[in-house]
């Protein structure tokens, strides 16, 4: 998002009043690159913005802010001012670079070295992740969320002995891990002392990784500062036509003034010779600088290409590359005085864009000789992946050998979780590829790793390249399946349970389990789209699994039950798919193969055990997915059980941790960079809540665009809503198309509302037909759940003497189940029965019951229907709202529930992905609000709460 400067202020240093800390005093660690004595001209906002965030910083919180600027804008030199102007706090800074930019996680390597010794000393899962990442261990897959964390957990660390600014310039040539680590530690930073800085170009590429962090856009200066920076460049005199050409031509911009002044001629100046057209604006300082390069000598420009291809601070490999190429220390003298280098402690570049315009402006052969040489002086063992990456670019036309040597090193790569590097080495090592078969099977590899980062065009691009060389089945089968997954990234989801079911039976006889995997996920996709499929219905999709002889196996995993449960639920019944389902999620619980699937199985579990009423089998299920995802770093898959957990808290009663799941699902989505359902996942929560306007909103965006799955969510939330209102026709009328299409999971659901909806609007008939469906059901799982459910919709059939006894029955039932939800509206209905027959001194009792159920809970609009009918027993109470947990956020109640278990700060910070500092921060914030001042008096307060 793109702010004001007055926004961004705002933004970065909100609450910066509510944590009062003392600056402790300190030294900077580097030097700005590139300082000089120059005053700063204008920038005025934008240095009251950054000094803003220091100021932050330096009183304990923490500040990210994002600078976008075309090049020469100014971005070095204003964080060069901020970084002079903050010596209490330790500064770290890197700059992307593009010769590196497919190398994973190479620039958090440099960033996090001078915290290296203290990577031993992490959690052992993100020290495991960590050092994975950077190649210091092997067999261990990196994580690049528990990186994420790692990197969290150092440098807030690391700012409990001195406040840091981390302070990362070039982002656009970072590689893809090391982005998404930082833009993870950007979007969890609160209260550690720690500041971000970022510096990029305005991006191309469409990624979203730094999305929602606060920007702020550096432009060209204005005219009356660009004159003023022009004049303070220029030695001599300066015409003021000529100042104004050039102000108005370069747009401000300050490399291009500065440069400008520095190259023309004194006739030029004054007005007496024309300037040059066009002026090095933008893209064209990159043209001018190099104009520059080639002026000098040829073993200093080599050498300069040296250092633009080499890792940057790594002098011992630059050097020993340039007496491989024969170059002489004494080359770089000539650059530096020319200005292009600078030299503080290491050869480096005057200003990031000379970089580009070196290695850009070489020619092929030159870059070949370079990368050749850098290959030749690497240690093959400790840098064999970055030795491939150089000889890979050194070699032209095809080379098994080294296609080989790259192929390797994308297993490193991929065992490190850089999947962005193992696309990179695998694509080239395509390209080297002599035979058309294996280059088909690295193009596929190549593909599957893109999808693993979302660049799902690059993945489509690399299976179109592998075409004509897939003429072996399984790999064909798998080119597919990946075609279909990055198909659904791109929204393409109709046609994909018809491709992998393709593909999965074209390998039922020579892969089992793959053929298998495959029909799971089509299946899955199907049970979304379900009648919106394009190329087979679920139910043919259903009858072609069962008749699959992949399905003749005897393995036995959550999947492989889940799928033959499901297949049979659609294409054969209900009825014969119960013990399937039942058998399915007891599998869950003891199943050792969830990190082999790596599926998101939490919205199918949970399918499973609404279609058989086992709510004991389906929270065991969630919780058991949401400490394998937590603990795992699996956050792709933790925000589908994020979304399914807080649906059992919903219906638990407990809708305070319900909406913390949900705030931390909307976290986690944003985070990552994945788009979420949007607010529909808060729908059914609204709907409880008896939040009528946003409910319909969301109703009613959910039709237009939305998966058949979401639809059927969103239409069985409006009947909840309308049955808490009393609107009993508006409630039919949502759930009647659930009723009839019933698919797995809403079509079960939906039953109990249609017989309330139908006996209390006078549809007799449709209630009737729930009932009977409900009936087989209920009878068939044989749960209290579902017998409960089952018990009060007989009562609402009759109204005689037995419906009181069914009634009671039904609270009995429920009572033994979790579904408080369930519990208050058995009560609601009892009391109203026993109201109409004039027994009010009963009714007065059942109807109190269930008003302080709903009441406690927050279910306001049933919690209103319920005080309306005891205002008519004689008995008249207060509207009363929801109580909010003694005013905390739910994110405070999340850490206060977990601190109130007995959970450390550390134990919280890693299932919440957070650092120590915030949770110390926010259980301070709880404990001022609930007046205590230990954590023994959590547990009583939010019992109370509750």
């Amino acid at each position: 998002m793109t702010v004001a400067t007055h926004d961004v202020l705002a933004l970065v240093t909100e609450g910066l009043s509510d944590r009062p800390v003392t600056a402790r005093p300190t030294t900077a660690e580097h030097l700005p690159v590139g300082a000089g004595d120059r005053p700063l001209i204008g920038r005025i906002e934008e240095q009251r913005v950054l000094a803003g965030l220091l100021a932050g910083v330096q009183e304990g919180l923490s500040g990210v802010l994002v600078l976008v600027g075309e090049p020469g804008t100014g971005k070095t030199r204003l964080l060069d001012q901020a970084v002079t102007g903050c010596p209490e706090v330790r500064v770290v800074r890197i700059v992307g670079v593009e010769s590196e930019a497919h190398l994973g996680f190479a620039a958090l390597h440099r960033l996090l070295r001078p915290w290296s010794p203290r990577i031993e000393s992490l959690p052992t899962p993100q020290r495991d992740a960590l050092r994975s990442a950077f190649g210091q261990v092997a067999g261990v897959a990196a994580d690049r969320y528990l990186v994420g964390m790692a990197a969290l957990t150092l440098l807030a660390d690391a700012a409990l002995v001195q406040p840091l600014l981390c302070v990362v310039e070039d982002v656009q040539w970072l590689d893809r891990e090391s982005a998404e680590a930082l833009a993870f530690v950007a979007r969890r930073l609160h209260a550690e002392a720690v500041g971000l800085l970022f510096a990029t170009r305005p991006r191309s590429d469409g990624s979203a990784l730094f999305d929602g962090l606060p920007v702020m856009t550096v432009s060209g200066l204005p005219d009356r500062d660009a004159g003023r920076l022009l004049s303070t460049s220029v030695a001599g005199r300066l015409d003021d036509a000529v100042a104004t050409k050039i102000v108005t031509g370069t747009g401000g911009n300050p490399l291009a003034l500065i440069e400008i002044a520095r190259t023309l001629t004194a006739e030029q100046l004054s007005g007496r010779a024309p300037l040059p057209s066009p002026l090095p604006v933008g893209r064209l300082l990159e043209t001018h600088f190099l104009q520059q390069i080639q002026a000098l000598p040829a073993d200093t420009r080599t050498l300069l290409l040296v250092v633009a291809a080499a890792p940057p601070g790594d002098q011992s490999l630059l050097w020993r590359a340039a007496g491989h190429l024969g170059i002489a220390a004494s080359a770089a003298d000539t650059a530096l005085a020319a200005g292009v280098l600078t030299h503080h402690g290491s050869l480096d570049f005057r200003h990031p864009l000379i970089r580009s315009a070196v290695y850009r402006g070489a020619d092929a052969v030159e870059r070949r000789s370079v990368h050749a040489a850098l290959a030749a002086v690497s240690d093959p063992d400790r840098d064999r992946d970055l030795r491939a990456w150089h000889r890979a670019h050194a070699t032209i036309g095809l080379d098994e050998e080294v296609a080989a040597e790259l192929e390797r090193a994308s297993e490193h790569a991929r065992a490190r979780g850089g999947h962005a590097e193992q696309a990179a080495f695998l694509s080239r090592a395509a390209e080297l590829t002599p035979d058309a078969r294996d280059q088909a099977a690295r193009l596929v590899a190549a593909a599957q790793a893109y999808v693993m980062v979302g660049e799902s065009v690059a993945a489509r691009k690399m299976l179109g390249r592998a075409e004509l060389g897939l003429d072996r089945p399984v790999l064909r089968a798998r080119a597919r399946q990946i075609g279909a997954t990055a198909e659904l990234y791109l929204g393409q989801v109709a046609a994909a349970p018809a491709t992998l079911l393709e593909a999965a039976e074209s390998i039922a006889d020579l892969d089992p389990r793959l053929s298998r995997k495959m029909m799971f996920e089509a299946l899955q996709v199907a049970l979304i789209t379900y009648d919106r499929s394009v190329g087979v219905t679920p139910q043919g999709l259903a009858r072609a699994v069962l008749a699959s002889p992949a399905m003749e196996s005897t393995e036995s995993t959550f999947s492989d039950l889940l799928l033959e449960a499901y297949a049979t639920r659609i294409a054969v019944g209900h009825r014969p798919a119960v013990p399937l389902l039942r058998g399915a999620l007891e599998a869950l619980h003891t199943d050792a193969s969830l990190a082999e699937d790596g599926l998101p199985l939490a919205a199918v579990s949970m399918f499973a055990s609404e279609d058989v009423w086992d709510d004991e089998g389906g929270w065991r299920a969630w919780k058991r997915l949401e400490a394998f995802d937590r603990e795992n770093g699996a956050l792709g898959a933790l925000r589908t059980t994020l979304m399914v957990g807080s649906m059992w808290e919903l219906r638990a009663g407990r809708f305070s941790a319900a909406g913390a799941l949900q705030d931390e699902l909307a976290d986690l989505s944003s985070m990552i960079g994945q788009p979420s359902s949007g607010d529909i996942q808060r729908i059914e929560l609204l709907a409880w809540s008896g939040e009528e306007a946003e409910t319909r909103a969301l109703a009613g965006a959910a039709r237009t665009g939305s998966t058949v799955g979401l639809v059927d969510f969103a239409r069985n939330s409006l009947a909840v809503l309308e049955l808490s209102l009393g609107r009993y026709a508006d409630a039919l009328a949502c759930v009647l198309p659930s009723f009839e299409a019933d698919r797995p999971g809403t079509g079960t659901r939906s039953l109990p509302e249609i017989v309330e909806a139908g006996m209390r609007s006078g549809d007799h008939v449709a209630a009737k037909a729930a009932l009977t469906r409900l009936e087989e059901r209920a009878l068939a799982a044989g749960t209290a759940w579902g017998l409960g459910l089952l018990t009060r919709c007989r009562a609402l059939m009759v109204d005689d003497e037995h419906a009181e006894r069914r009634y009671r029955e039904s609270i009995e039932l429920l009572g033994q189940t979790r579904i408080t939800t369930e519990i208050a509206r058995s009560h609601l209905l009892l009391g109203e029965w026993l109201l109409r027959h004039k027994r009010r001194s009963d009714a007065r009792l059942e109807l109190r019951r269930a008003y302080e159920m709903f009441t406690g809970m927050g279910a306001g609009a049933f919690a209103e229907r319920a005080r309306a009918e005891l205002s008519a027993t004689g008995e008249h109470l207060r509207k009363r709202t929801a109580p909010d947990a003694n005013a905390l956020t739910p994110r405070e109640k999340q850490i206060a529930t977990l601190a109130a278990s007995g959970a450390t700060n550390g134990e919280i910070a890693a299932r919440l992905f957070l650092s120590t500092s915030t949770v110390e921060y926010h259980l301070n914030k709880i404990f001022r609000k609930l007046d205590i001042t230990s954590r023994r008096k959590l547990a009583p307060l939010l019992e109370d709460a509750s």
